[in-house]
């Protein structure tokens, strides 16, 4: 499994869930997974074509709509897969902030310019905290649903702890700067 790629195995646990289209394969990601994973539709749709390719998923049109759409679903093989996948050790785990980096050359433009970056980095985060905050809400409230929220549960703790963190890092960091 060492060639893996990580939108297979992003597809195959979410197929794992559901069916789904590639349309609401996208929706997912740019919702419960945008947070800490993403990826486009030039990377989703031919994903979706070499897992049918390889067996571990199916997919069959729905006719039941004025436009047909592709269904995907995850087989045996592709359970398996995904398996193997989350008993393999994290090969990487990475952080990259395009605003980190501005702020890391920051002295070729000044103090002003990086303060910018900071406070846009800043609104970005307050503006996404209360999403996550509703979420942890309603995993809370619907735990005992389904064995999955609790994971989905965890991934929320870290993100608001993560936003926490890094409000608190604005505020210290507009204060050295200011």
């Amino acid at each position: 499994m060492a060639n893996e790629k990580k939108i297979d195995c992003v597809i195959l646990g979410l197929l794992s869930h559901e069916e789904l289209t590639g349309y609401e394969i996208k929706k997912r990601m740019d919702t419960a997974l945008k947070y800490f994973w993403n990826a486009s539709y030039g990377s989703i749709y031919p994903a979706l074509s070499d897992l049918v390719d390889r067996g571990l998923a199916t997919r069959q049109e729905d006719v039941e709509t004025k436009r047909t759409k592709l269904v995907y679903t995850i087989t045996d093989e592709g359970r398996d897969y995904l398996k193997q996948w989350l008993s393999q050790p994290v090969s990487k785990d990475e952080l990259r902030y395009e605003t980190l980096l501005k702020l890391f050359f920051g002295a070729e433009q000044g103090e002003e310019q990086a303060l910018s970056h900071i406070e846009a980095f800043e609104a970005k985060i307050k503006d996404e905290l209360p999403y996550l905050l509703y979420a942890e809400k309603i995993l809370k409230d619907h735990q005992s649903d389904a064995p999955a929220h609790k994971y989905y549960l965890l991934t929320v703790a870290f993100g608001i702890k993560t936003y926490r963190t890094y409000l608190e890092w604005c505020a210290e960091a507009k204060q050295v700067l200011s």
